[in-house]
């Protein structure tokens, strides 16, 4: 049996899309599906061409707002994480509040901080990692809690102090459930910055989403859509690939 790769894997993707932009392109022509009900990849690719320049504007705003709000959500995950890991007493209080937080509707905080601190990008980055925090949360938690029992007596029968135990025994046990958290993570950023972008903004590809919408113009529409989604892939793609070099004391079809 002929052994799973990351490139036959890759290759598959592609195979698979190809194929679904094909049934699209020619159920489209063969129904004559009118363009304000949904257009052809071909119009969508067409619109993306003519207007590179203002998408190429658009995109870079929201991935740069998408990113900083990723890193900031990132750290505050991991740091609250190994918080608790350290002062486990406090753990049900904290995730609590973190549990409040999560359950809390962006589309209902989003208006509020675009009220408060205005049209800029910062209410974008804070609703981007509030989005991915609890994601990367909950995934490191896990990660610093489920130690090898082995390893942890050995560490113990050596009188490791909290630190070292942390530092060579928990903290590399989480490094596959840190890259877990950011492969759900990283696409819920772009998610979160368009959002934001939906309640108020100057740029971005939210806004230029929520135009096209006003104004019923599908391929100015599905165009964002086709960005967003290269990028999401683009990004899960770029995760895994550094998981399989970092992780290297894993199976390969574990950190796939």
């Amino acid at each position: 049996m002929k052994p799973h790769t990351p490139d036959s894997s890759a290759r598959a993707a592609l195979i698979i899309v190809l194929v679904f932009v094909l049934l699209w392109e020619g159920g489209v022509r063969l129904f004559s599906v009118p363009v304000y009900l949904l257009p052809a990849p071909s119009t969508i690719l067409l619109t993306l061409a003519q207007n590179a320049s203002m998408y190429a504007q658009a995109t870079l705003l929201t991935v740069g707002e998408a990113l900083a709000g990723l890193l900031l959500g990132v750290l505050a995950g991991v740091i609250i994480a190994v918080l608790l890991t350290l002062v486990p007493h406090i753990e049900a209080g904290v995730m609590s509040l973190a549990i409040m937080i999560k359950s809390t509707p962006l589309v209902a905080i989003a208006p509020l901080l675009t009220l408060w601190l205005g049209f800029g990008v910062l209410p974008k980055i804070i609703i981007t990692a509030l989005l991915t925090f609890f994601p990367v949360l909950v995934n490191v938690i896990s990660g610093l809690q489920r130690v090898d029992g082995a390893l942890l007596d050995l560490f113990r029968s050596w009188r490791a102090s909290r630190w070292k135990l942390f530092l060579y025994l928990r903290l590399p046990s989480a490094v596959p459930y840190i890259f877990a958290a950011l492969k759900i993570s990283a696409p819920l950023a772009i998610t979160g910055a368009v959002v934001a972008e939906w309640t108020g903004a100057s740029g971005g590809l939210g806004r230029v989403m929520w135009l096209a919408y006003a104004n019923l113009n599908l391929p100015y529409l599905f165009a964002p859509i086709v960005i967003l989604a290269a990028i999401g892939i683009s990004l899960y793609r770029l995760l895994a690939h550094a998981e399989r070099r970092l992780v290297f004391w894993l199976p390969s079809s574990t950190v796939e």
